[in-house]
């Protein structure tokens, strides 16, 4: 089968390198462009570029997809079926009628439920029980298509966006290559819209900790956070992320306010209900350091406040 593979990430790349190990090497890749990152603006190709170009498959990359110009790959190529991961743009009608077995997507949530572009962080974020994986034929819509196989994964009580991620990459990987082998054999199956949910981008404010919630709301946010943009609160004017902390269901105290400190547990802080030990932060312009060494140098007094 002639496999066109759409896709930008790391989740992608791994997607990616799981089809050539399966025997399913693509005719070739189509990635975002490369962008500039870092102090001098470097050009960064992405992880899907790279991996393709290691497997000597033909790349390319354009900014836009309605103008057509896709059109003249699709037609070198002649994609049988296209395999899309974290390509990070809606396709186009041309695009999603070309190939004999549709556009695939692998998405990183068990749909309806988190569509849109951060299921992984909300799945960890809202205290789900469980995420997972779910391929589908791909339509116009945002995530909206008909699903083909679908696998769950559990999530850890305090196990971070990115250790989920990682797990769920190669969960994905192998569902997609799965699908791909046995594409005329699975019955799509439609999705119960009504039942859909929506995972927005992350912003830096939404990182922001409400400590008048309860302490298990409060552990998620940080988790489902890390590792980007980090859950952050202040501390004498200063922002300081939270990277890692866990929940104290005897604390009683003011939302904010500094318990104690505990050798060997870190910072104790109170919440609504409940309190949060704070494990490991970051302040401005320093590095990720365990809270008992911070104090080493450093003064949090009993009393004080976060907000």
């Amino acid at each position: 089968m002639r496999i066109m593979f759409m896709g930008t990430p790391d989740i992608a790349a791994e997607a990616l390198k799981a089809l050539i190990a399966d025997g399913m090497k693509p005719v070739c890749v189509v990635t975002q462009p490369d962008k500039p990152k870092g102090r001098g603006y470097k050009l960064v190709p992405p992880e899907v570029k790279i991996t393709a170009l290691e497997n000597n498959i033909p790349v390319y990359q354009p900014e836009k997809l309605k103008n057509g110009e896709l059109i003249s790959v699709l037609e070198e190529y002649k994609p049988e079926l296209i395999a899309v991961v974290a390509y990070g743009k809606l396709l186009p009608s041309y695009i999603l009628d070309y190939p004999k077995y549709g556009c695939i997507n692998m998405h990183a949530s068990l749909l309806p439920k988190y569509r849109g572009a951060a299921p992984v962080q909300w799945a960890v974020i809202n205290g789900d029980e469980y995420s997972g994986v779910t391929t589908m034929k791909m339509d116009e819509g945002l995530d909206t298509g008909d699903m083909l196989l679908c696998e769950k994964i559990p999530i850890g009580e305090y196990e971070t966006s990115e250790q989920l991620f990682d797990r769920i990459a190669t969960l994905g990987a192998e569902v997609l290559c799965r699908t791909v082998k046995n594409i005329e054999s699975i019955t799509p199956v439609p999705q119960n819209h009504a039942e859909h949910t929506y995972a927005p981008m992350l912003t830096k404010e939404m990182a922001r900790i409400d400590w008048t919630k309860d302490m298990k709301t409060i552990s998620k946010l940080i988790c489902g956070m890390n590792s980007w943009p980090y859950a952050f609160s202040e501390y004498n004017n200063e922002p300081v992320k939270i990277i890692e902390a866990y929940k104290c269901e005897d604390a009683c105290g003011k939302p904010g306010e500094v318990l104690r400190h505990e050798k060997g547990k870190g910072l104790l802080v109170a919440c609504g209900s409940g309190g949060i030990w704070l494990k490991r932060i970051q302040f401005p312009g320093g590095k990720k350091m365990d809270v008992d060494d911070y104090l080493l140098g450093h003064k949090i007094e009993n009393g004080t406040f976060f907000k």
